[in-house]
């Protein structure tokens, strides 16, 4: 949900009306001519690329916020950029901003992913703050109904943590996962908010620890063109690591990037999540949910959610993708009752290489349900 659109047609007005501005700040690439922050975001220690945040999320309102991403040259990155036939070793990774919606949410936090040992080492953090309005149609209180939303407001902070290793010089990788959020959760209806106090507490803590396996053979981090990503992650949230709910979470996430000549790309996207082993009362956002483009976040919730898609890529030029997709999901209170009601998302978009030497897109995606539409504003390709 990141909008180019405002800083490009910034960046492309002070490069006309200023051109030494442009030339001595490298914001465009001297092979073809067009806008590239690649030089800018190598060579200038501080150099960001500002990442306005325009919100369209049906789930909390239109809203906006800023973020800035920073890329950090490593020896690996620099030595991998070349490679003939090889992957690119992606650079160390850091982002930091907020935002806020117009029913009241809003959220600050940052992250950063880093790699060491020729891509053999890998890790990723992420700490944020959020302070959250949003319809919940799904719970362990009598109140939730899947045809009608309870507004709520859930605020906290939390962080996570992942760290993977390559499995010899193959494309597999191990690792663990660790996971904490401290969260209060009201309701607008003072009934319903003094339910779900007394059923979850005024104040509660998710905490867990997991296990990952990674299969990568992706050929760029930000925009794959070709290979297959397949990750599966078991956690363990318990009271014994400092949380107040007992519940198991697995996670399945599997994409697929083929050529179709020289011009398209198709993919292939799944994603399977399950709930299990879990206390009578979590907190509404613990549940696994329908996550498509078009479709409102937390909005179809259940213990077993799964998702397909498909997207197809069009390089338009070498610099403009054109893609369109299409999705569908399901959630259920049975794993033996997925897909017996069946949610579906489409749309189309396009990407703009922004940063050639790092593989780097941004762009914009304008998705559809049966009941929702919504503008998504990318870094990356949006699956």
């Amino acid at each position: 949900m990141k909008r180019p659109g405002y800083w490009l047609a910034l960046l492309c007005s002070l490069g006309l009306s200023q051109p030494w501005v442009a030339s001595a700040s490298g914001l465009f690439d001297d092979s073809d001519g067009m806008l590239d922050m690649s030089e800018y975001l190598s060579e200038n220690r501080y150099g960001f690329l500002p990442v306005p945040v325009v919100i369209t999320e049906p789930a909390i309102g239109y809203g906006g916020g800023l973020f800035g991403l920073f890329l950090h040259d490593t020896a690996d990155s620099e030595a991998g950029k070349n490679h003939p036939g090889g992957k690119t070793i992606p650079p160390a990774v850091t982002a930091l901003g907020g935002g806020a919606t117009q029913n009241g949410t809003w959220f600050v936090g940052g992250g950063h992913r880093h790699t060491w040992n020729n891509d053999s080492i890998r890790y990723l953090v992420a700490l944020g703050y959020a302070d959250v309005n949003l319809d919940i149609y799904s719970g362990d209180i009598a109140a939730f109904d899947r045809g009608k939303g309870i507004s709520t407001q859930t605020k906290g902070y939390g962080g996570m943590q992942k760290l993977l290793f390559r499995v010899a010089d193959t494309p597999f990788f191990i690792g663990g996962s660790q996971f904490y959020a401290d969260t209060k959760i009201s309701a607008d209806n003072p009934v319903i908010s003094r339910a779900l106090q007394h059923v979850l507490g005024e104040e509660s803590a998710s905490s867990a620890l997991g296990v990952i396996m990674e299969y990568d053979t992706t050929d760029n981090f930000f925009y794959p063109h070709n290979g297959l990503s397949v990750t599966g992650e078991y956690q363990f949230y318990t009271s014994f690591l400092g949380g107040d709910y007992r519940y198991d979470m697995l996670t399945l996430d599997g994409k697929y990037f083929q050529p179709l000549g020289t011009d398209f790309t198709l993919v292939l996207a799944g994603n399977y999540q399950s709930l299990s082993n879990h206390d009578q009362h979590l907190t509404p956002m613990a549940r696994p949910y329908i996550k498509l483009r078009g479709i409102s976040q937390f909005r179809y919730q259940g213990d077993y959610v799964s998702t397909v898609q498909t997207q197809l890529e069009w390089q338009m030029t070498p610099r403009w993708v054109l893609q369109g997709f299409v999705g569908a999901g399901s959630a259920s209170k049975e794993a033996d009752d997925l897909y017996q009601s069946t949610e579906v998302a489409w749309g189309g978009g396009f990407r703009y290489l922004i940063a050639r030497q790092f593989g780097l897109h941004t762009g914009i995606d304008v998705a559809f349900s049966d009941s929702e539409q919504a503008v998504y504003f990318n870094v990356g390709a949006g699956l």
